[in-house]
């Protein structure tokens, strides 16, 4: 999995232009989620479920999320995937 992450950050190497060339492997998985969820195309979304996995990824968002004042993620996109992963994570199933 982790050489699956390497790779998946090497191609979309753009994303993640505030990260030094010497640092670029060393993200953490929140700033992969973050980045990729701000600002990845469907595709790039796709790729981090797969690699991730869809409740690693969900455990990530709401860790970093929920019940916080203030968060990096554009307004639009957390309220998008609070409603998609509400929706598609049990765990995280307000119903």
């Amino acid at each position: 999995m982790v050489e699956k992450i390497k790779l998946f950050i090497q191609k979309r190497r753009d994303l993640f232009w505030s990260v030094s060339d010497s640092k670029i492997m060393d993200i953490s998985p929140a700033l992969l989620v973050e980045t990729i969820l701000n600002y990845g195309n469907a595709h790039d979304v796709r790729t981090l479920f797969s690699v991730l996995g869809l409740e690693q990824t969900a455990r990530i968002f709401y860790e970093h999320t929920e019940n916080k004042l203030r968060t990096n993620y554009l307004p639009v996109v957390k309220n998008y995937f609070t409603l998609y992963f509400n929706r598609h994570v049990r765990q995280y199933s307000i119903t």
